[in-house]
């Protein structure tokens, strides 16, 4: 069951990352522990028990509180103006590239450690200005903490000087671009481990007699509640209903809207209802909003929101619609090559457990094609971007069935090229390149194991 645990490890991961907060307490959780030995080797100093060599800084308390008060009010200017420009970000990600794209910025991880480093530094230079004070020897200076604050306020400026290129490289549309599909390349591979079978053993019923008594008798599980489906926990399902004895239907994947009371499951025997029913309480989550792990269909829907708006009458940026189409064409190659979805999951004996319904090539395809096709409704570059993807797909798609599925989205581009470009010279190139796809297509190749276990998730 290691490679379902991949895809839960991964949500987790996503959690953390899409949380602005997470990196920045680490550092300053660090930046504490690092005070504690600073501190400590200074008042070693002070009892005479070590020396200092002689780069550490000298002077009196006097000083140091004017040099610890110069770095705070330093850095806490510096930290207002960094968050000031991670919210214009985040407002121009918004309406530029989409609200989805929000979550893609906040996960960022060098406005992360940018941000972390400022407020991790500030905090050193005050905890170290508490620190000064009265001793039994005189006045207490820690002069190593001291010098330390000054190191970490020269960083800073490096840090800021990284941050500020960081973000004016990060709001480029090519940039977005390529981070969301990287993203999606992740999840990919993640999705592609997650579908190694747990053992080699197969033994009881086969899919199609549980499926038929799920059907005349299987109990139904409704949702408690409504929202996004973000991630099933599949390893522990699987062990729940191995325990129960049961088989268990998911005809619903992560990315799919519930409402409250609506069927997520059914269960047979029902006699196992419950058991099911508090795996699943705890073993799914459901959110205000889609997530990339269990759900590559949201990756592929971001770089088509982009293409979208960017195709819109008001925007009208062909170039970006052309790079969304490259990545889109790159994302599926990636899918062609190594995503084989398995609806079956199958317990340590080998006896199915559950059946969960998996998105086939043919929607992947689906959803990376056919809006941005009807958006480009009289643009032959689009066109040709789409057909050259094509082709580029088909190389890489050995599969007949998977080649019929961009057979018909060729001929789908093909006839929307007749319908709607008034130009004979535009239209004979669209058809050059659709003529290269269906050459392509019908090249005889060695066939690859067919779909016949994915199912439709939405």
């Amino acid at each position: 069951m290691f490679g379902h645990a991949y895809l839960e490890a991964d949500w987790r991961r996503e959690a953390l990352r899409t949380n602005l907060w997470v990196v920045p307490v680490i550092e300053t959780v660090g930046i504490s522990i690092l005070f504690v030995g600073t501190y400590t080797a200074d008042r070693a100093y002070y009892d005479g028990l070590i020396h200092f060599p002689a780069w550490v800084l000298n002077g009196t308390a006097d000083t140091a509180r004017v040099i610890l008060t110069t770095i705070a009010a330093a850095v806490i200017t510096v930290i207002g103006i960094v968050f000031s420009i991670t919210i214009v970000v985040l407002t121009l990600a918004s309406t530029q590239f989409g609200p989805r794209m929000l979550r893609n910025c906040v996960r960022d991880v060098g406005t992360q450690v940018a941000l972390g480093a400022f407020v991790a530094t500030f905090c050193y230079a005050m905890i170290t200005l508490v620190s000064v004070g009265g001793g039994e020897h005189g006045d207490f200076v820690p002069h190593l903490s001291i010098t330390v604050a000054l190191t970490l306020t020269l960083a800073n400026v490096a840090v800021l000087i990284y941050f500020l290129n960081h973000v004016a490289t990060m709001i480029q549309l090519p940039v977005v671009i390529a981070s969301v599909a990287r993203t999606l390349y992740a999840e990919i591979a993640a999705e592609a481990r997650g579908a190694v079978p747990a053992s080699g053993l197969e033994c009881g019923p086969s899919s199609e007699e549980l499926l038929a008594r799920l059907a005349e008798s299987g109990a139904p599980i409704r949702t408690p509640r409504s929202g996004y489906l973000q991630v099933i926990r599949m390893e522990r399902l699987v062990k729940v209903a191995s325990k129960a004895g049961a088989v268990v239907e998911l005809p619903y994947r992560p990315g799919h809207f519930f409402v409250v009371g609506q069927v997520m499951a059914r269960v047979w025997p029902a006699s196992a209802v419950a058991a099911v029913e508090k795996s699943l309480a705890t073993g799914h989550i459901a959110g205000a909003y889609r997530t990339l792990p269990q759900d590559i269909s949201f990756g592929v829907d971001q770089l088509v929101e982009i293409a979208l708006r960017a195709l819109s009458p008001a925007v009208n940026d062909t170039v970006t619609g052309m790079t969304c189409v490259d990545w889109i064409a790159d994302a599926l190659c990636q899918i062609s090559r190594s995503w084989h979805p398995q609806r079956i999951r199958r317990d340590a004996d080998g006896e199915i457990r559950v059946i969960a319904y998996q998105p086939d090539f043919e929607r992947l395809v689906q959803r990376a094609f056919d809006t941005i096709r009807q958006a480009a409704a009289g643009m032959p570059a689009i066109m040709i971007r789409q057909l050259e993807a094509l082709a580029k797909i088909v190389e890489q798609t050995p599969d007949r069935s998977r080649r019929t599925v961009l057979m018909r989205q060729a001929e789908a581009i093909r006839k929307l090229n007749m319908d709607t470009v008034p130009d004979a010279g535009d239209r004979d190139a669209v058809i050059r390149r659709y003529e290269k796809v269906m050459a392509l297509i019908h090249t005889d190749t060695k066939t690859a194991p067919s779909e016949k276990l994915a199912g439709q998730a939405f």
